[in-house]
């Protein structure tokens, strides 16, 4: 594949601000828009997995297996109901990863390794991260070029951001000096909303051309696709927050043609 491959990790560690809601369905939408994405679930919670209509207690073989040496990132993948979108998932295993991993030598760099072995067959790796900024979360954004940062418009957003990006630069710092943001997404939008209204006035002030343009609004669809297993764009792709994700898909693309 002549395009480079773009590893784009998708962290907040709040919880309930649409991360794994974006992970799946900007994975989706690339895929859709033609390009060769692999999303990787390296949430123990396993939301990508179910999301995607798989059974995360039945996957035996998951990132977890990658990260503890036992398999290949080849040997994981799965193939999705998405045309070019496949899935590397996960399961409650990884729970116990964190732990496995302190003993284990340069235990920061185990998925940036991994992921050298795959990168050739895909423009776009996707990361779904879990809320937290432990050694799972340092993984992604060791293997990443960038991280896409989903923020819920609501009342503490700002405090959020604050903190995840303080962590991006201790990792600028200490191991991947190349990590950018890429674009800081307002997620849960609801315009009849006064909060809503100012908490999207303060980031664009405060973050500038870092905000994506794209803002996904709360909608009923993006709500009721994972208990189908499916991505919005095959539960009701008229809907609007089928559309939102999108437009999130071709805006990153822009961005990403005109780094090269």
């Amino acid at each position: 594949m002549d395009t480079p491959c773009r590893i784009i990790a998708i962290a907040n560690q709040k919880g309930g601000v649409g991360k794994t809601t974006t992970a799946i369905n900007f994975s989706a939408s690339l895929a859709v828009a033609e390009k060769h994405v692999l999303l990787i679930d390296i949430d123990p919670q396993g939301n990508s997995t179910s999301g995607l209509g798989f059974d995360k207690d039945k996957q035996f073989v998951t990132t977890y297996d990658i990260l503890i040496g036992h398999a290949r990132p080849a040997e994981v993948i799965q193939n999705t109901a998405v045309k070019r979108l496949d899935l590397i998932p996960s399961n409650v295993n990884l729970i116990g990863a964190e732990l496995e991993l302190i003993e284990i030598k340069e235990r920061e760099f185990i998925l940036k390794k991994a992921l050298d072995s795959v990168k050739g067959s895909y423009e776009y790796i996707i990361i779904d991260c879990p809320p937290s900024l432990g050694l799972l979360t340092i993984n992604a954004l060791n293997a990443a070029d960038s991280v896409l940062i989903p923020v819920q418009c609501e009342y503490y957003a700002m405090e959020g951001l604050g903190q995840l990006l303080n962590t991006v630069k201790l990792v600028r710092q200490s191991f991947n000096p190349n990590l950018k943001v890429e674009g800081i997404l307002l997620t849960m939008y609801d315009s009849r909303n006064n909060l809503c209204n100012q908490v999207v006035r303060e980031i664009n002030e405060h973050f500038g051309s870092e905000v994506f343009s794209s803002v996904i609004p709360r909608n009923v669809s993006l709500s009721e696709a994972p208990s189908f297993g499916k991505p919005v764009l095959l539960y009701n792709i008229t809907s609007k927050g089928a559309q939102s994700y999108l437009e999130l898909a071709k805006e990153v693309m822009k961005r990403c043609s005109e780094r090269h």
